[in-house]
């Protein structure tokens, strides 16, 4: 296929209110030191994986990661096609052992020491389409007489009878979530996808500061009796507040290379990805604190030569507004160096640039200035993929 772009970077501004939207091992919030201060971060993991839950609704595949592809087996082979439970966990288990990848057997929850036959983790985690479970469940199907003779799984070192180049090649299967987002598997041979997207953290665009956040549980008896003081249940946790900035870019090229030349279906899994970022929000703490925002700008560039983070817009950060808030002089200072960084760099490699959002005044370094986020992504897949102008400017 003939494309005039390469790249597709886009760019939010996005204001989350009091949230913890991405925690670490201890449950604090998430921070990163940059331009000497300190900021609220979200790891490109996190709202990665909420992109993708988003991105699967919206073309309508999902994709699986787990160690636990046995067990999804068996479950599918009991409760949709009726085989007893202790022919579907063998198959399940050699299923799970028949691979390259290793594996270990679970253990027993109320005897750790000892391990469960049948009950198979892979050492890896696979990743492979939701549509793959059933691909390897008639596998199973196909092999039953050879299963119902079999040894159980009792330790690594047991073999399946199901073939192995057949069971990897479900492992290899892929769909538009793989292609797009990109798969490791070094264990099975040809199984690894080079991903088309390249997510960054999110980081506020001035300084922060963490929240403790002080709670008690009222024992609802205690409270009808009257009979005690004080509380059932008191803790802490961490939250804060802030203006994101929030960035990522696909390569055409790649995404290309990943699915064949299928233009309808390369400007479906853009436009699935680009919605599904500017839509997305991480979920933690979310029936706490309810933080369903949406971007207060998006910005879309369609470059030929290079991916552009503009994250270095906000080394410095910024300062609020004189009236308070930090969303508005986020969107201008974004604005104004987009139109610094490309003087610098050149616009030779620029093929289209725009943007939606909910600012009444132009920001002349954004582009085109779009209706709404749909008319945006139309406008820039429009150019990127056909190289001709569209629509949805206002």
């Amino acid at each position: 296929m003939n494309m005039p772009a390469r790249f597709i970077d886009i760019h939010i501004i996005q204001s989350v209110p009091f949230a913890n939207l991405n925690r670490d091992d201890t449950n604090s919030v998430k921070t990163v030191q940059y331009g000497n201060v300190l900021r609220t971060r979200v790891s490109s993991q996190s709202w990665k994986r909420a992109v993708r839950s988003v991105f699967e609704e919206r073309i309508g595949q999902a994709a699986l990661r787990t160690r636990r592809i046995g067990e999804r087996v068996t479950h599918l082979l009991t409760q949709d096609r009726g085989w007893p439970l202790d022919l579907a966990q063998k198959a399940g288990a050699h299923t799970a052992a028949a691979s390259s990848i290793k594996f270990e057997l679970a253990k027993d929850p109320k005897d750790p020491k000892q391990a469960l036959a049948n009950k198979v983790l892979t050492n890896a985690m696979v990743y492979v389409p939701e549509t793959a479970v059933a691909a390897l469940a008639d596998l199973a199907e196909t092999h039953r007489e050879a299963l119902e003779a079999a040894k159980d799984i009792k330790k690594p070192a047991d073999k399946s009878v199901l073939p192995a180049d057949k069971v990897e090649a479900v492992l290899r299967s892929r769909n538009g979530v793989i292609n797009l987002f990109g798969r490791m598997l070094a264990e099975v041979d040809n199984a690894g996808v080079d991903g088309a997207v390249q997510v960054a953290h999110a980081l506020t665009t001035h300084e922060t500061d963490v929240e403790l956040d002080y709670f008690s549980a009222v024992d609802d008896v205690t409270a009808t009796w009257g009979d005690q003081s004080g509380s059932g249940h008191m803790g802490h946790t961490e939250f804060s507040a802030g203006t994101f900035y929030r960035y990522a870019t696909i390569d055409l090229r790649d995404l290309t290379h990943n699915i064949g030349d299928n233009p309808a279906e390369l400007r479906e899994l853009t436009a699935a990805f680009l919605s599904a970022f500017i839509l997305s929000l991480p979920q933690a703490k979310k029936n706490a604190t309810a933080p369903h925002t949406i971007p207060d700008l998006a910005h879309i560039s369609v470059r030929t030569d290079r991916p552009l983070s503009y994250a270095a817009a906000f080394e410095s950060p910024v300062t609020a507004a004189g009236q308070g808030g930090y969303a508005g002089p986020s969107r201008t200072t974004l604005s104004t160096y987009a139109e610094e960084a490309n003087r610098l760099l050149g616009t030779s490699g620029i093929l289209h640039s725009g943007w939606a959002g909910i600012d009444a005044k132009d920001l002349d370094g954004l582009g085109i200035r779009h209706t709404g986020f749909d008319a945006l992504i139309d406008a820039a897949l429009t150019k990127a993929l056909t190289g001709r102008p569209a629509g949805g400017a206002a």
